[in-house]
């Protein structure tokens, strides 16, 4: 219930801003957020949360949207602008003010080194074995498990996503591909691991009843595969996305200085 009114408040908070900006957001940019909205409620509130529970693969192609596609999505729609208009008039200077009080905790939350950790911790702790056993028969810990991921990757994505060029931007274009290399690294290894290990380390499922006659290790090999491959392209083609832009922003910044140039010369005349 609370992640559906965190998203029912989302959206009605960035449709209600959107039509209070001044331009508007572009349309692809409302589409992106709109579609991170639709996946993350379609993992979280939907009968894929049940199946994510019975199924270790299952929950892996879960999480692929919670830890990757739907923050990124989210982060790519460029949305505090319109969340911040679509706030109640009286509301916006106290949230301002206490946005800045927090600026010391944000710092180090928007850290690009603090964000590349979290993002590598909330993949590597939620799949260590013994502890995903507890966390698969807690709701409590299930739960924080998948706020957590949605809430700790937002970071590493909008640092990465910023479409602001630097200085504006916190990170440089070239740090940005480095951290995506930098995670990429350990969702491999752990894909690689789990989709060859011969040994069943997820007994849980079993305890909680697969509703598939799949045995332990194809649902663990399906699992670590998803970790392994989708996740992998999907970084690669973010970083592609990354390198375009840093193309296109360097080549308008040497664009820029030859304009007014060319425009007193044009005076000139």
């Amino acid at each position: 219930l609370t992640m559906l009114v965190t998203l029912a408040l989302a959206f009605t908070l960035y449709t209600v801003g959107c039509t209070r900006t001044d331009p508007t957001a572009p349309v692809h940019r409302r589409a992106t957020f709109y579609d991170a909205i639709f996946l993350l409620y379609c993992a979280l509130q939907t009968s894929w949360d049940y199946y994510a529970s019975h199924m270790f693969f299952v929950h892996r192609l879960q999480h692929f949207i919670l830890h990757d596609v739907g923050p990124a999505l989210l982060a790519a729609s460029a949305p505090a602008a319109a969340l911040s208009q679509g706030l109640p008039r009286w509301l916006r200077p106290r949230v301002t003010q206490a946005l800045a009080r927090l600026h010391p905790v944000t710092r180090v939350i928007f850290d690009p080194w603090t964000a590349t950790a979290v993002y590598i911790a909330s993949l590597i702790i939620w799949i260590w074995p013994s502890w995903h056993f507890d966390v698969m028969l807690s709701n409590r810990l299930y739960r924080l498990m998948n706020w957590s991921v949605v809430l700790g990757d937002l970071p590493f994505w909008w640092l990465v996503l910023d479409p602001r060029p630097y200085p504006l931007a916190r990170v440089k274009g070239g740090y940005r591909l480095l951290m995506l290399f930098i995670v990429m690294l350990p969702m491999m290894l752990a894909g690689a691991i789990l989709g060859l290990d011969h040994h069943d380390l997820y007994p849980v499922y079993s305890v909680c009843g697969r509703f598939a006659a799949v045995s332990p290790l194809t649902d663990q090999h399906l699992g670590g595969l998803i970790i392994w491959i989708p996740s992998s392209i999907f970084i690669a083609i973010i970083a592609m996305v990354v390198f375009r832009r840093i193309l296109h922003q360097e080549h308008a910044a040497r664009a820029a200085p030859a304009r007014p140039a060319a425009q007193t010369g044009s005076a000139a005349l």
